[in-house]
């Protein structure tokens, strides 16, 4: 992987993780001020916007490491990082998958299995990311 992949993996987590980390705490965490309210906080709503706007950007960085860095080492049986990898690697398509079924249901049931699949699958993917990035590098890499 390139240090541009990389650089853009990494920026795209930090947008769509923290922008669905704040929208989870908005949504499901804030009290709203008002007792009427639809929204428990006001800028619940631009915050879920910017995270669907910047989810396909994770998308995106996640298919363009895909080939190099992902599968490669999942074929070659690569050790160092390789349950964290692999955690990532399972996680990728629920996550993703229940984002965009999420916003196209129509019944009450879905939406809350999907917004439950998605929630589940985002914050395991967030903390295998972190922990991922944080565990100590292997001595053999990996030539691309």
């Amino acid at each position: 992987m390139t240090r541009g992949e990389a650089w853009w993996q990494h920026a795209a987590n930090a947008l769509v993780g923290g922008t669905g980390l704040v929208y989870a705490w908005m949504r499901y965490l804030a009290e709203p001020a008002d007792e009427f309210s639809v929204v428990n906080h006001p800028w619940q709503p631009d915050v879920q916007h910017l995270h669907v706007l910047t989810a396909p950007l994770l998308v995106f960085a996640s298919g363009l490491i895909w080939r190099d860095h992902v599968w490669k080492r999942v074929r070659s049986g690569f050790r160092p990082r390789r349950k964290l990898g692999l955690a990532l690697f399972a996680l990728l398509v629920p996550m993703i998958a229940s984002g965009y079924l999420l916003q196209v249901a129509t019944s009450d049931g879905w939406r809350d299995a999907w917004a439950w699949t998605h929630l589940v699958t985002s914050l395991a993917w967030t903390a295998a990311y972190v922990a991922h990035q944080l565990a100590p590098r292997g001595a053999g890499r990996l030539i691309a």
